[in-house]
């Protein structure tokens, strides 16, 4: 992974070097041309000297706006690898924790039936307890039928549950057949979960509660996350989608406008109410998206 990581950096210096590059190219041979069409030039020698000039201008710029727009579509396609690598860890970590439950499991069930043998029915009704919470815990991340989603959920739950945070997990739908990448929707989720538990440090550890709702209906995939942090003013609560704004001390003001833009180029849209016992944010997906917006299938 570290040497993907890097090769990945490589590829972003050089795209940006790439636009740059061009970009001066473009400049260079404008002033080129601009010096031979109108410098001092023989009389018999500026009517091919002007075509030659138009005709080499006019291959070197198509050349470098091909290379800029490949250099650009390269980037992108870089930041789509980023989320999805962000979603394969979190999948990863899932497996790794149901592998484990699996691998343990007979080995909890030695352990209750040594307790039962030796009488200990409270130290086993306590080990039953624990062992039942872990179990519980995960299970409540397997609500739907994307298995990236249900990743996301697991490792959101385990930040929630180290920061202190009682979590509520409302999953009405499956979510099946979404109309979007799966790695895409849970780049929708995983910044508003991130900006949710970042809000309840502001707030006393026994107040911080948090609650995720994924439903639909006849036209829509829908979520919420809610928090019970503070209260975004009212005058920020349009302005926090537009990139570079931000409530936060140390953020970077992009993580909303991301959000909107994912949704927004799907034909859905998100959207924020907040008062003093809780914020919340809410969006949707709908089913049946247009050609033109439709480039994967859930996944």
């Amino acid at each position: 992974m570290r040497g993907i990581q890097e090769r990945n950096v490589n590829v972003r210096k050089a795209s940006i070097f790439a636009v740059v590059i061009n970009a001066l190219q473009i400049v260079m041979v404008l002033v080129c041309a601009m010096y031979l069409i109108i410098g001092p030039v023989r009389p018999e020698e500026l009517t091919l000297v002007r075509y030659v000039a138009v005709i080499a201008t006019t291959v070197v710029i198509w050349g470098a706006v091909v290379d800029i727009r490949e250099a650009l579509s390269t980037r992108k396609l870089l930041g789509q690898l980023d989320d999805m690598d962000d979603t394969i860890e979190a999948m990863e970590s899932l497996n790794n924790t149901l592998r484990s439950q699996r691998h343990d499991f007979l080995n909890h069930l030695q352990v209750v039936y040594s307790l039962m043998e030796m009488e200990e029915y409270q130290e086993a009704n306590t080990y039953i307890e624990k062992v039942y919470g872990s179990i519980t815990a995960v299970s409540k991340a397997m609500k739907t039928a994307n298995p990236a989603i249900n990743a996301l959920i697991q490792v959101k739950l385990a930040a929630c549950e180290k920061a202190g945070i009682q979590v509520a997990l409302n999953i009405q739908s499956a979510w099946k057949n979404l109309p979007i990448p799966g790695w895409e929707m849970c780049k929708v989720l995983s910044n508003l979960l991130d900006n949710a538990i970042d809000a309840l440090e502001e707030v006393e550890p026994a107040q911080r509660r948090l609650r995720l709702t994924l439903t639909e209906d006849l036209k829509s995939f829908r979520f919420a996350v809610a928090n019970s942090g503070p209260m975004i003013p009212m005058k920020s609560r349009e302005s926090i989608f537009q990139p570079g704004i931000t409530t936060k001390v140390a953020g970077h003001g992009m993580g909303l406008y991301i959000v909107r833009k994912v949704l927004q180029d799907r034909g859905g849209d998100v959207s924020v109410i907040s008062d003093v016992e809780e914020t919340e944010f809410s969006g949707y997906v709908p089913k049946e998206i247009t050609p033109l917006e439709k480039d994967g299938t859930a996944g």
